[in-house]
């Protein structure tokens, strides 16, 4: 959940250092730190708070001079967000500094041990545990820096990804991971150090991301070492050419990063089926589906496992799978899934989605599937993701950078993409027409024109929010493939503007939501022409009844509803498979603009972070 950030070479570290931990600070927002060594001592500065309260700290407090650098943007787990508990923590002799993402699960006994021995602590997090762990072995044993915390993390048990330093070894920061991304940028005579690569993109266009149990010297003027955590054996690392730009990771002219990624709609889900789908030809083509297409059409069964906006894309697969391929789907909480003994074997194919390719439940999962003899097949946004490393084949989207916290662009390309391996399935079974298949693929080439109409209604959207700004509650209703959509949309809105919203079936309203309906409660309904439309046309009719108030978002054109319903967004038709890429949008520029209104940090809300790579 945290991100972490690193630096050292012949630059000043300090701007290096906050201006990653600025781009990192989707990961993470209750405080920051920075740890910076002048060639004589280390210089700390860390707050509660924001990366600009850090900044606004060190300008009073400390020297920011200095070519190496750590800092770290917490999401607190052990210790309340405070400035005590905000890393980088130092140990006992201040000459080590650490920084660290993830969670050491047997810190409190390690604690206990090392009190007895001495060592005071000052914070209540794991991670001051692990800093005067390694500092305590380096002076029982003897040992240099990499050995002392090649021992100490044989003895921890839990998710890391950590940067250490020594002032006594000053041209050298140790780092490690497992379960936690790390990326490590290569430069001339420099090495940047960061849990993504966003970072440092405009310095070096060469990373290595290390793997799960790998640990990394890097040392000023000297080759990078990379070794297993576990036998001291050598790696050697795979370095790798990024993929993204600076202007990918910048507003670009919009107020909040979530907008623009609400507006890159049409040119991602383009993106993401670029090369892929040739509709005049009739042709689905994605590597990852090629090389295991017997694997896919042998399945007895379809598991996608996922979390949050992933889970509610695999909902929306769910339907498009069993319709076009005719292949059972399960859809698992990938959090829930992991500690279950779920009967898997080698028939079952697992998809496991996730759009930072880390998330800690989504991998165990995975693990858990490999072990039991499934095919594990990922989907993700970011490449040389653990999720991307960890299955066995898979697809990315093209997304881009996601750097609101709220994810919206990742789930339009992640049922983009899911839609096509569904055709891809339907063609080579023969369980859709050759007209069918061939309609389906020509909608999904325009999809990206009717994504870009469905944006003209943000000042529609802009409107509705202001009358229902100061909402307590909120029901969200769809059917059938926009069953998922409405959960999305609840979920946009609690995520954004804190207002309790719930998504259901519509048809369910009867067995208990329907006791909600007042003339307080806004009833946000999908109802485009397509799919369940005379169904949903009653459960209107049985809201108008008891008073509630209704947003229906519908087709254009439409008449029937709009005699119904209070307020209307209207968006263009397309199929009802494809539907769900459609009716999104607005109920993303909803909650936008609610969120907005409510003075609501749109980017970094409360008590979240992007990407969760701890339990």
């Amino acid at each position: 959940m945290c991100g972490i950030v690193g630096y050292i070479g012949y630059r000043e570290a300090y701007p290096i250092v906050i201006k990653g931990l600025k781009r990192l600070e989707y990961r993470g927002y209750d405080s920051a730190g920075a740890m910076l060594f002048d060639g004589n001592d280390l210089k700390l500065c860390k707050t509660k708070g924001k990366v600009l309260d850090l900044e606004e700290k060190a300008s009073k407090e400390i020297a920011t001079n200095g070519t190496i650098g750590i800092g770290h943007t917490r999401w607190a787990t052990h210790g309340v967000p405070n400035d005590v508990n905000s890393h980088p923590h130092l140990s006992n002799s201040g000459d080590l500094a650490i920084i660290h993402n993830g969670i050491i699960e047997n810190y409190a006994p390690l604690k206990e041990e090392l009190i007895k021995r001495g060592y005071v602590f000052h914070s209540d997090t794991d991670t001051e545990v692990l800093v005067n762990l390694i500092e305590e072995i380096q002076k029982k044993e003897n040992l240099k820096l990499g050995k002392a915390v090649q021992v100490a993390l044989n003895q921890v048990f839990g998710a890391y990804a950590i940067a250490v330093f020594d002032k006594k070894n000053p041209d050298e920061i140790v780092v490690a991971r497992l379960g936690s991304p790390l990326a490590i940028g290569i430069g001339e005579g420099e090495y940047f150090i960061a849990s993504d690569a966003s970072p440092f993109i405009e310095y070096t266009s060469n990373a290595v991301y290390l793997e799960d149990g790998e640990m990394a010297n890097i040392r000023l003027h000297k080759p990078m070492k990379v070794r297993k955590i576990k036998d001291d054996s050598l790696v050697d690392p795979y370095i790798q050419e990024l993929q993204m730009n600076l202007e990918q990771i910048e507003k670009g002219g919009y107020d909040h990063f979530m907008l623009k990624e609400i507006y890159e709609q049409p040119s991602v889900i383009r993106d993401t089926f670029r090369g892929r789908l040739h509709a005049n030809e009739g042709i689905i083509q994605m590597s990852g589906v090629e090389d295991n297409l017997e694997k896919f059409l042998n399945a007895e069964r379809i598991i996608i496992v996922a979390c949050g906006t992933s889970w509610h894309a695999g909902l929306v697969a769910e339907y498009i799978f069993e319709e076009f391929a005719r292949i059972p789907v399960e859809v698992e909480y990938a959090s829930e899934f992991r500690y279950r003994n779920p009967i898997i074997g080698p028939k079952d194919v697992v998809i496991a989605i996730s759009q930072s390719g880390e998330t800690a439940d989504t991998m165990a999962a995975i693990k858990l599937a490999k072990e039991k003899g499934a095919f594990v097949f990922g989907v993700c946004n970011v490449v040389g993701s653990s999720i991307s490393r960890e299955t066995h084949a898979g697809t990315h989207t093209h997304a881009g950078p996601e750097i609101g916290v709220a994810s919206t662009k990742a789930f339009t390309t992640q049922i983009t993409v899911l839609t096509m391996i569904a055709l891809r399935l339907a063609k080579a079974k023969g369980t859709l027409s050759n007209t069918d298949y061939h309609r389906y693929l020509q909608e999904l080439e325009i999809i990206p024109e009717k994504v870009k109409e469905a944006l003209e209604t943000n000042d529609r959207a802009k409107e509705i929010a202001l009358v229902f700004k100061n909402s307590h509650n909120c029901l969200y209703l769809g059917r059938g493939y926009n069953f998922p959509v409405a959960l999305e949309g609840a979920l946009k809105l609690k995520e954004i503007s804190y207002v309790h919203a719930e998504g259901y079936p519509a048809a369910e309203m009867k067995h208990g939501p329907i006791a909600l309906i007042d003339d307080q409660m806004p009833v946000v309904i999908i109802a485009p022409k397509q799919g369940h439309y005379d169904k949903i046309v009653s459960n209107i009719q049985e809201i108008k009844s008891r008073s509630g108030i209704i947003i229906a978002v519908v087709t254009k054109g439409d008449t029937q509803v709009r005699e119904l319903a209070d307020y209307i967004i209207e968006i263009p038709e397309t199929s009802d498979a494809l539907s769900p890429l459609i009716t999104t949008i607005p109920l993303q520029l909803l909650s936008y603009h609610i969120a907005v209104m409510r003075g609501c940090n749109v980017d970094q809300p409360r008590n979240l972070a992007k990407s969760v790579t701890v339990e």
